[in-house]
C-alpha cells in the first residue's frame, strides 16, 4: 500500500501540525457561525476537516470515524428532540399572560407583557404575538396564571384609587360617590384577590367603607324622617 506525505526540503513533514491548525480555524469559523454553540453543522464541519487533513502515514483509524459520525446522529437526534419539545412550550403559551424581557445592543432592558394571541416559528427561531407585536422566545422572563395575574391588578387598581382620595378627615359628600366605587368595586373581589392588598392598604380601605357606611346610614335616616305624612 502506497502513502503520500508532504516533502520540504528533502524531508517528510508531519501533516498532524496542519491538520491541527486547520480543526482549530474550522472550529473558530463554526463556533463563530453557530454563535458561540457547537451545532451540528458546525460538529460535521469539524468532522470533514479532520478528514481531510488526517496525517497520511498514521490515518485515523476507521472505528473511531464511525464513532464520532455515531455521536454526531446523536447529536442531530438531540437537536431535533429539543427542537420540538420547545415548538410544544411554546405553543402552550397561548392565552397565557407572559412577561418579556429584551436586551438591546446598548445593553439597555425594556419589559413587555400581556396575552400571547398566537406563536410563530420563523429563520428557527420561535416568536410570540403579545397584543400585535412579535418577541423572540428566548426573552420570555415570566408565564403568570391569568387568575393570578388578574388579583394582582385588580388589588392594585383599587390601591390607586384610593390614593387619589382625600384622607379620611378630609372627606366630604362629595367624595360619596368615589368612595362608593370602591367599595362596590371591593364586594365584587374574590377572597383570593382581596389577599393581594397589603395589611396597611386593607386597614385604609375598612376606614373608608366604614365612613361610608356612616354616610349612606344618615341620608337613609334622614330621608326617612322627612317622607310626609299621609293625610286621613
Amino acid at each position: 500500500m502506497s502513502s503520500i506525505a508532504n516533502v520540504v526540503n528533502g524531508q517528510i513533514t508531519n501533516n498532524n501540525a496542519s491538520a491541527t491548525s486547520a480543526a482549530t480555524k474550522a472550529a473558530e469559523a463554526a463556533n463563530k457561525q453557530a454563535g458561540g454553540a457547537l451545532d451540528k453543522d458546525a460538529f460535521l464541519k469539524l468532522l470533514v476537516t479532520q478528514m481531510k487533513y488526517q496525517d497520511p502515514l498514521e490515518p485515523t483509524d476507521n472505528t473511531e470515524y464511525v464513532s464520532q459520525l455515531a455521536t454526531f446522529s446523536e447529536l442531530e437526534e438531540m437537536q431535533n428532540l429539543n427542537s420540538s419539545m420547545g415548538r410544544q412550550s411554546a405553543s402552550s403559551l397561548i392565552g397565557q399572560y407572559v412577561y418579556i424581557e429584551e436586551t438591546d445592543s446598548t445593553g439597555n432592558s425594556k419589559t413587555a407583557e400581556g396575552t400571547v394571541d398566537y406563536v410563530t416559528f420563523s429563520g428557527g427561531k420561535t416568536y410570540l404575538s403579545i397584543e400585535g407585536t412579535l418577541y423572540n422566545y428566548d426573552d420570555l422572563k415570566t408565564v403568570s396564571d391569568s387568575e393570578y395575574t388578574l388579583a394582582v391588578k385588580l388589588a392594585d387598581t383599587l390601591v390607586k384609587e384610593m390614593n387619589k382620595l382625600p384622607a379620611l378627615n378630609n372627606l366630604t359628600k362629595d367624595n360619596l360617590t368615589s368612595v362608593g366605587n370602591i367599595v362596590n368595586a371591593y364586594s365584587n373581589m374574590s377572597n383570593y384577590q382581596r389577599s393581594f392588598m397589603s395589611d396597611e392598604a386593607s386597614a385604609v380601605y375598612n376606614a373608608y367603607a366604614q365612613w361610608y357606611m356612616n354616610q349612606t346610614s344618615e341620608a337613609d335616616d334622614a330621608g326617612s324622617e322627612e317622607e310626609p305624612i299621609e293625610q286621613a
